[in-house]
């Protein structure tokens, strides 16, 4: 029986680390702590007087790394601000990009269709990938059309800080709940990745761990960390255990087996949606796992 649904081998997206874009020399340092994902923020990270000199050092780095181990992205300032469109003018400029983008304050899909038409124009940034922050009340509204704006979506992230300003709601679980679900519906629904907003308590390493272990619950494939030492709880909590493996092979193997499209395993019938979930699993993990 061929598989339900296409499940192309997919490289994870547990977790992403940011690097303040004054210091892009920590890349290396940042990817030795074993992120899925490592940032290079121009925005947060930079004051106004000093976007000129980060982007400069970024797109150095960028340019000078060799074989990086993670997947390494650039997150731009807004584009609707004037820091924005020197970003993306260097962008469009380099011969050796980063392997995508991270945009943030992103208000519609139609700003993703614009951008998308721009970057065509460089032959350099055909692999170039957008990673799209949702952190306005314009872009949760339209999250489910910007997730499927262009190709090049590869993730959706939830911003919680700006997202509670915006909703006049406290920046906690619970106000943000439907925001989050909303994300998640959007990024299910266009097969784009989906990530988590950083916790931003450094001490409270438990606190970290409810909190993400809640946003795997939810449907979120991962979290993005303000420090190494966040990366253990955040893989633990996106990644499957041993015996989900075993059980998600078990499962595949015995819709593959079956000539009816029918799944039982130990006596118990296995929808169809679940088989569809196990192939999504096994897509993220490597061949030697579990």
């Amino acid at each position: 029986m061929a598989p339900p649904l296409a499940v192309a081998a997919a490289r994870p997206r547990r977790s992403l680390l940011f690097v303040p874009g004054l210091r892009p020399e920590l890349i290396s340092k940042a990817e030795a702590a074993g992120p899925d994902l490592v940032c290079v923020d121009l925005e947060d990270a930079v004051s106004p007087d000093r976007k000129d000199e980060a982007r400069t050092k970024t797109f150095a780095a960028i340019a000078a790394a060799s074989a990086p181990q993670s997947e390494l992205l650039i997150r731009i300032n807004g584009l609707a601000t004037p820091a924005g469109l020197e970003d993306l003018t260097a962008l469009l400029r380099t011969s050796k990009p980063p392997a995508g983008i991270m945009i943030p304050k992103t208000r519609a899909a139609a700003e993703l269709r614009v951008l998308d038409d721009l970057v065509a124009t460089s032959p350099a940034l055909d692999g170039l990938r957008f990673h799209v922050i949702i952190e306005s009340n314009d872009g949760l509204s339209d999250a489910v059309a910007i997730a499927r704006s262009t190709r090049r979506v590869a993730s959706l992230l939830f911003g919680a800080v700006d997202m509670s300003a915006d909703l006049r709601c406290a920046n906690a679980w619970e106000p943000l709940l439907y925001a989050r679900s909303r994300v998640v519906h959007a990024a299910a629904g266009a097969g784009v990745d989906v990530l988590d907003v950083p916790f931003l308590d450094l001490d409270d390493t438990a606190g970290l761990a409810r909190e993400a272990q809640a946003a795997a619950a939810m449907g979120f494939g991962g979290k993005a960390a303000i420090h190494p030492r966040q990366l253990a709880a955040i893989h633990a909590a996106f990644t499957p255990s041993p015996a989900e493996i075993a059980r998600a092979r078990r499962v595949v193997a015995a819709y593959e087996a079956s000539d009816s499209g029918l799944v039982v395993l130990d006596g118990k019938l296995v929808e169809l949606p679940v088989v569809r979930s196990m192939y999504r699993l096994l897509a993220g993990v490597s061949p030697d796992a579990g």
